[in-house]
């Protein structure tokens, strides 16, 4: 694994948008549910936490959509990469697609949510821990 180094940086596939956080994040997560699988267009996501106030987005206009209640995910206006999402159940936090940042490799995923819709095939062999529904509580709790 990487040396998490600062700022943690990344940017979207064209690089029209850039990402910036001078902090860890909170958590970091794959999720297994079919709405993240279909956002993403991958067998499943991963995504880093962080307190809204860490992270600074420069570049292109995010184009945002909300499906579900609740929940508004971000997108590059430009190339349409997903960036971020946001959701009421986990107020003040904002979720960065892992595949974005420079450091993604020193940020392995501590938890595996929805594992119930996970893909028969696919087999993650790690020590996370994995959470059937939501890991709504692990994630509000962060990185103690």
């Amino acid at each position: 694994m990487g040396e998490l180094i600062f700022p943690i940086t990344g940017r979207c596939y064209c690089g029209a948008v850039h990402l910036e956080a001078s902090t860890p994040p909170q958590s970091v997560a794959y999720c297994h549910c079919v709405d993240c699988r279909r956002v993403t267009g991958a067998p499943v996501a991963a995504f880093a936490a962080f307190s809204e106030g860490d992270v600074q987005i420069s570049g292109a206009k995010l184009t945002s959509v909300s499906v579900s209640d609740g929940v508004e995910r971000s997108f590059c206006g430009d190339c349409g990469s997903p960036v971020l999402g946001r959701y009421a159940y986990l107020p003040g936090q904002i979720y960065v697609s892992l595949g974005l940042l420079d450091q993604a490799g020193a940020l392995a995923p501590e938890t595996h949510c929805h594992v119930d819709e996970a893909l028969g095939w696919l087999h993650i062999e790690d020590n996370a821990e994995r959470i059937a529904g939501t890991a709504r509580a692990v994630l509000q709790r962060g990185r103690g």
